[in-house]
């Protein structure tokens, strides 16, 4: 654990105490839509009527910079499609060009064995979002949208994304709803923060949802699992709050597997106004071919080896401790790779953020 973890999480949630009573609240990064969208998008259910509905910001793969991998790394990566999730803080919907990606879900999907892996990257990880311009890694996407997003993640990790899915204030709520609810395990601590949550959404969406108790396996509405998603004052703070996010998201996905066409439908109809996306019905209709063997892996958070931090005037940071060593075990994690040697660029980028800040 880091030394000063908790004070520093304590002094970044005190500087946005007010600021979000009058917020909106931020929605989830739904990687479920994404697989809603490979379930149901066979050739019968498929329009281009629906893939209309869509945000759509066009991306050329051969435009997005990408470091010099070795050749042993790339061949292990042939083997997964990588895509990036983000979830953005703003305060309209409809705009998917800009704002602070505060969600950021790297997600691998095993070609042959339809395994799916998702690794939060915190968004306030110090990293270079652009030419040796380190800052908070959610600052990448308020700089230069969703192409810069991604390859700030390509260039820090060693990534070959191209594609990517953002969501803004989403009908959550509303979709698990239409899901039919999810079911989660809350702890004693999770109660009083989540049922504060709960009605100040209530208060937002205009819902009636009910207060929670600690337990296993609990059944809770839109409303309630969105408050879920939202604690982060608890043990682990914003760590902590990243990993309910991928429970909910992998609840939702568990669900939406044992729906039927017409209720992923009503789903698809409520949601794909308000997400954005660079994939093509080409390249969905190819993810939807594997959809009957996608199954949810492991998740976690990067970096792994983390301290939380001052960086001189631009305030307080997660740190990854090193770079390099952490960017080593994410592919590991996400591909595989055991033998995944890092690029130079991310070796010299690893020996900027310890002179940078002294970790």
């Amino acid at each position: 654990m880091a030394r000063d973890r908790q004070n520093y999480d304590y002094r970044d949630e005190e500087r946005r105490k007010t600021r979000k009573k009058k917020r909106k609240k931020r929605k989830v990064i739904l990687f479920v839509v994404l697989i809603l969208l490979a379930l149901i998008m066979i050739p019968v259910a498929f329009s281009w009527s629906k893939y209309e509905k869509l945000g759509k910001i066009v991306i050329n793969d051969k435009d997005v910079k990408m470091n010099q991998l070795d050749p042993e790394t790339e061949k292990a990566m042939e083997g997964y499609e990588s895509i990036a999730l983000f979830g953005l803080d703003n305060r309209s919907t409809g705009n998917f060009e800009s704002g602070n990606s505060d969600t950021i879900i790297v997600v691998s999907i095993n070609k042959k064995s339809g395994e799916i892996k998702m690794a939060s990257v915190y968004r306030d990880t110090y990293l270079d979002i652009s030419e040796n311009n380190f800052r908070k890694a959610n600052a990448a996407y308020a700089s230069g949208g969703p192409k810069q997003a991604i390859e700030m993640l390509n260039k820090n990790l060693d990534l070959n994304i191209t594609d990517y899915v953002s969501v803004d204030f989403s009908s959550l709520v509303d979709a698990i709803d239409l899901l039919g609810g999810i079911e989660l395990d809350i702890e004693e601590d999770e109660v009083g923060y989540m049922n504060d949550y709960i009605a100040a959404t209530n208060e937002i969406t205009g819902h009636s949802s009910g207060q929670v108790s600690a337990g296993q396996g609990v059944h809770v509405d839109g409303v309630q699992a969105t408050s879920y998603a939202r604690i982060r004052y608890t043990a682990g703070w914003d760590y902590k709050r990243t990993e309910r996010q991928r429970t909910v998201i992998t609840k939702m996905f568990e669900k939406a597997k044992q729906c039927d066409l017409l209720k992923l439908n009503k789903i698809l109809d409520e949601l794909l106004p308000q997400i954005s996306t660079s994939l093509s019905p080409t390249e969905l209709l190819g993810l939807a071919t594997g959809a009957g063997k996608y199954h949810m892996g492991d998740n976690t958070g990067f970096p792994f080896d983390k301290e939380s931090g001052s960086v001189g005037s631009q305030g307080d940071m997660v740190i990854p401790l090193d770079l390099e060593n952490n960017v080593v075990q994410l592919h590991q994690f996400l591909y595989a790779n055991e033998t995944y040697t890092p690029s130079q660029t991310v070796k010299d980028l690893s020996a900027a953020v310890h002179a940078n800040t002294g970790y």
